[in-house]
């Protein structure tokens, strides 16, 4: 890989020089073997104009090559949009990624053994992005530990073609840690709402601020460039200082977007209520159907006690949500959610990290310094594999390379994990008749696996060993982590614990006496009217 020279700064950085000009120029300044940062939430903040313009520029002229690229979140929509504008054979060597699930094009290249390929977790990245800006050689933490990204577990690497140590083993006062190397960022890809001509950015249209100070930053005290994409331009001098996010003397050139290209979030065009310009009725919001998905949120949402700080992951967990809501309890509880937001109602789909109703929206690192430090009282996230040690995989299977994003970091500090799953997957149909589940047809993938889940995202070891209370939700039974493994302490009314549990499982889970019934409330069609303690 190339090795960055110090490149002096120019002196357009430090006047107050139009800095305005065309995407085909700005990614023009790219140059192979750069090592490039873009910031971004899924689609949220994403710099999709510049990734369209240097893609164009490498199939008409094939340069730039050879490009590394470092990203905290995952950026794209599963298609084509965000990150997948670089999964070209000969545009990028090298990807240090945080989440590979919604980047198809980048993680064909990897699974091929087409590119060096690394999963670090999406709190590590984003707060390694300050301690590039501060020259630190090493982001020193304790997440990671007994997962993929440990050392001895592989140190996050993703295929044979990726040989070089990233993270490394430490102790410090008799603990382990986990040191990740940190890299020089030559070009950073940012997004803005408004810039002035002298390159002042503001993000008052934007749903999160995420990291792109910390970016901008990296990249200057790297000698590199930063571009910023925006919607618009404002005259020089008319921006609020205070509402200025990237001070002018950190960025090099100045993009204005096709709007087609600048979308709020990758779901939607724009939605006041995500940028904190409205506050929507919380009635607006219709009930999730009953059905699994809402059987699983509603036993999840029995976890929760009053004033308690939340997280939630995508997909199942998005459920606990609607359901606190249904319930009248969203005053009850501060959702948060691990770009930034702090209070409201998280977005889903293609908006999710967006939310309406927040109380504040902060830049993303300093959130994961709050995860990092045990700020978050309990988290809701997903569960694809789980196994007798209560391992959790939820980043690889086989050539699927989803990654871990902000998993590992929320699941090893929240006081309390809270894993949300189907029992089975894969074709699974029930029915919920009478304040009972019957299972009409069994998922074809057993979820519940003998030996160790392929891809351990979360250590059930390492949680039992520092007391961590984990719980594991499915729509049929509930199960706890102890310290000999899982035990099975709850089934729904209608399952068969043989049948419907034991025979659809690879292991045998620990059962004391018999298994207490799931509240019979959680599988009736009306209001539960729940009561937080």
């Amino acid at each position: 890989m190339k090795t960055s020279p110090v490149r002096v700064p120019e002196l357009s950085r430090k006047l107050n020089k139009d800095k305005v000009v065309t995407a085909a120029v700005a990614v023009a300044a790219i140059q192979s073997g750069d090592t490039i940062a873009t910031g971004g939430f899924v689609g949220t903040g994403f710099a999709e104009q510049l990734t369209i313009a240097l893609e164009e520029r490498f199939l008409q002229t094939g340069e730039p090559r050879n490009l590394s690229l470092i990203y905290a979140a995952g950026q794209g929509d599963g298609k084509t949009r965000g990150l997948n504008h670089l999964g070209h054979e000969g545009m990028v060597a090298r990807v240090i990624g945080g989440h590979w699930g919604l980047v198809p094009k980048l993680q064909k290249l990897a699974v091929e053994n087409k590119i060096i390929a690394y999963n670090l977790p999406q709190g590590i990245i984003s707060t390694m992005f300050r301690d590039i800006a501060a020259k630190k050689p090493r982001t020193i933490s304790a997440v990671g530990l007994g997962t993929f990204v440990d050392p001895r577990n592989g140190g996050g690497k993703i295929n044979a073609a990726t040989t070089e140590d990233l993270v490394e083993l430490i102790t410090f006062d008799g603990e382990e840690y986990l040191a990740y190397k940190t890299l020089p960022i030559d070009v950073a890809l940012l997004r803005g709402t408004t810039a002035d001509p002298a390159g002042n950015i503001t993000m008052e249209k934007e749903a999160l601020t995420l990291e792109v100070l910390a970016i901008a930053i990296a990249a200057r005290n790297s000698g590199g460039k930063i571009i910023v994409q925006v919607e618009r331009i404002a005259d020089l001098g008319t921006l609020n200082p205070r509402q200025v996010k990237i001070p002018g003397i950190f960025v090099d050139y100045v993009v204005v977007s096709e709007p087609e290209n600048h979308w709020q979030t990758f779901g939607e065009k724009y939605n006041p209520a995500y940028s904190s310009e409205i506050k929507v009725p919380l009635k607006s919001i219709p009930p999730m159907a009953m059905g699994p998905r809402k059987v699983i949120a509603r036993r999840a949402a029995f976890e929760l006690t009053v004033g308690d700080i939340v997280n939630l992951g995508i997909g199942m967990p998005e459920g606990v949500s609607d359901v606190v809501n249904e319930e009248g309890m969203l005053d009850q509880i501060i959702m948060t959610a691990e770009p930034g937001v702090i209070g409201g109602i998280p977005a889903g789909g293609l908006s999710f990290g967006a939310a309406s109703n927040t109380d504040a929206i902060i830049d993303q690192p300093y959130q994961f310094d709050f995860y990092d430090g045990g700020g978050l009282d309990i988290t809701f996230l997903g569960m694809a594999q789980a196994d007798m040690a209560g391992d959790v995989n939820v980043s690889k299977f086989g050539s699927n390379l989803a990654g871990a994003g902000g998993f590992i970091n929320i699941s090893q500090n929240a006081s309390k994990v809270i894993f949300l799953g189907t029992f089975t997957a894969g074709g699974l149909k029930v029915a919920i008749e009478a304040g009972q589940l019957r299972i009409i047809q069994e998922g074809t993938a057993k979820k519940f696996v003998r030996g160790t889940v392929e891809h351990v995202t979360f250590s059930g070891a390492y949680a039992a060993k520092r007391g961590q209370k984990v719980v594991y939700i499915t729509e049929r039974c509930v199960f706890i982590l102890t310290a000999d493994g899982l035990e099975l302490t709850e089934i729904a009314p209608g399952i068969d614990i043989q049948k419907d549990i034991l025979d659809q499982m690879d292991f045998t889970p620990i059962i004391k006496g018999i298994p207490r019934l799931m509240d019979s409330q959680i599988f009736l069609p009306a209001p539960m009217g729940m009561k937080l303690s």
